[in-house]
């Protein structure tokens, strides 16, 4: 029997509960834990993605958070499958871009961006469940990455690394995780996924969590809306698959019908070769019966149609 979880789910939470300054506290533990540093949340922003269309109401979410070394952190949430969620990401952070960089502004306070996108679908392929990305510089002749100058590094002492410039990936494959939480990220992940936090989990954050996303905590009100959320992921999801497994059952029955169509031409001309077999064979009898009663290799060509060439395999069997 399936335990139900006690808590509500991650991006339910980003929707009603993480936007709230008392609550940064679990956004930064859960960045602290990916980004591998402590992480302090200047702000939320508001930005034209924040905006709930129809269409991705029930699909996905995101938050916008400026932390406190400048860095723009998007998270987003996707539970519907995109082929072409990659592009959607370096748009996303393009956008962010220009979108926070003021004109007459100098090109050194260009906020980096960190992409961290929690996907609940099979995206791309691989075997972790945890993906990081950024851009280095590398030489095509010597493969030596490209540095930061001695003056650069003057210039901009927070700076060690060029791809530090550039925006950061991460990738979160939800459905990948195996539930076995081996460090304090996996603690998270499992939240992600289960919407379950264990009494053991000690991650940064985990605990606010633990005690602000419980189902107990909401209102009357939260809780019809989290449940209208929750029925509407489950049908989306619901018809999601079926729209999958009817496509798989026409892909199915359209291998069926080329493999029926091969076997029968197969047999087909398995028939049409014992056919002519067959007939070959009874030639090759009349050739042998009509030299045996003497006739030449000429008469037997000529009455047969066969060519004296022929008629002579024919005699050497």
């Amino acid at each position: 029997m399936i335990k139900a979880s006690t808590h509500i789910r991650f991006d339910w939470a980003i929707k009603r509960l993480l936007r709230q300054k008392a609550n940064f506290v679990i956004l930064e533990g859960f960045l602290s834990e990916l980004l591998r540093r402590d992480v302090s949340i200047i702000e939320i922003l508001e930005r034209e993605g924040n905006k709930e269309s129809e269409e991705d109401k029930f699909n996905r979410v995101d938050i916008l958070a400026k932390i406190d070394q400048g860095e723009l952190v998007i998270i987003e949430v996707q539970n519907e499958r995109e082929h072409d969620y990659f592009h959607r990401m370096n748009y996303a952070q393009g956008k962010l871009v220009s979108q926070y960089f003021g004109e007459g502004s100098k090109y050194k306070e260009v906020k980096r961006i960190i992409s961290v996108n929690i996907v609940y679908f099979e995206l791309g392929q691989g075997t972790d469940y945890v993906y990081e990305g950024h851009t280095e510089f590398k030489g095509i002749h010597t493969h030596d990455i490209l540095e930061l100058s001695h003056l650069q590094k003057k210039a901009f002492p927070e700076l060690e690394y060029v791809h530090e410039i550039f925006a950061r990936y991460y990738i979160i494959k939800v459905n990948h995780f195996n539930d076995v939480a081996k460090d304090s990220l996996d603690e998270w992940i499992y939240f992600l996924k289960n919407s379950e936090i264990k009494d053991e989990f000690t991650a940064r954050g985990i605990a606010e969590a633990k005690k602000v996303l419980r189902k107990d905590e909401m209102s009357e009100t939260e809780r019809i809306q989290y449940e209208r959320f929750v029925k509407e992921q489950r049908i989306r999801e619901s018809e999601i698959e079926s729209a999958i497994l009817e496509v798989e059952e026409k892909l199915m029955r359209v291998i069926e019908d080329e493999r029926a169509e091969k076997e029968k031409a197969f047999a087909d001309k398995e028939n049409a070769l014992k056919k002519e077999a067959e007939a070959l064979s009874l030639v090759e009898k009349m050739v042998k019966r009509l030299a045996a009663k003497g006739f030449s290799v000429a008469e037997i060509a000529g009455d047969t149609g066969l060519s004296e060439d022929e008629v002579k395999n024919m005699l050497a069997r």
